[in-house]
């Protein structure tokens, strides 16, 4: 793509951009979303990006220890939650140790579970349920993303309770709370125009995600025999019956 020196880049997630933002200085970039990404070192700041690349971001860490706020509404007992983790995924690092502190406040353990690719994914789960663990949280990753009903068939096959993203309730897991993406790839138009237009990236503030959808797996919860309260309930924007 630098050989052919396209007008702009577009990239998502924590991974890509940051192979984008190592192959060229020159050519624009907008990311559609990163985790967080200044604490990943995409950015300098989200006022003032810098060079050659600016977008949208959220804040990983904040949604991933909502989930577990929403796992503990919904199952109180809950001690020790599994994080599936992509060990070439540098960011997960920087999740994991984020989360220490919400989990503390939450009365919850976090055990960090290693699955390098899909083939992993049935013995991991196996892992967790023979280590006591009392439920799994989803983070986004493309992998994980793209996996999304087979990593919840397992998790309920287990019957664990588990949390990730919107589109991973959809696919059969309990909870889902996270960015809505859609909105986010439509903004990308916006950042794309005002380059295509002349503007530099390092002129445009990074924006963060302003917008989080909850949807509850109530075909899930009857699997699993659990209650979700009725406070739960009304916040969400679906409700999978």
């Amino acid at each position: 793509m630098i050989r052919l020196k396209v007008d702009v880049l577009v990239t998502y997630g924590t991974p890509g951009t940051l192979v984008a933002k190592n192959a060229t200085t020159t050519i624009p970039i907008v990311m559609v979303h990163s985790g967080d990404a200044v604490a990943a070192g995409i950015v300098a700041s989200l006022a003032r990006p810098g060079g050659n690349l600016t977008g949208m971001t959220y804040f990983l860490p904040e949604l991933v220890a909502k989930r577990i706020e929403m796992l503990k509404d919904v199952v109180p007992r809950i001690s020790q939650v599994a994080i599936p983790v992509k060990p070439d995924n540098a960011f997960f690092r920087t999740i994991f140790q984020a989360l220490q502190t919400p989990a503390k406040s939450l009365d919850v353990r976090l055990q960090q579970i290693n699955i390098p690719g899909p083939n992993d994914f049935a013995d991991a789960f196996a892992t967790m349920a023979k280590s006591g663990v009392d439920a799994a949280v989803i983070v986004e990753d493309a992998v994980f993303v793209s996996n999304a009903r087979a990593i919840a068939d397992l998790a309920t096959m287990q019957r664990l309770p588990s949390a990730g993203f919107s589109e991973y309730a959809e696919a059969g897991g309990l909870i889902g709370y996270g960015i809505d993406f859609v909105e986010m790839y439509r903004r990308a138009g916006i950042f794309v125009d005002k380059i295509l237009k002349g503007a530099k990236p390092a002129d445009i503030p990074v924006e963060q995600a302003t917008k989080f959808v909850v949807v509850i797996n109530m075909k899930t919860a009857k699997a699993l025999g659990l209650d979700v309260p009725p406070t739960l309930l009304v916040r969400a924007d679906e409700v999978i019956e």
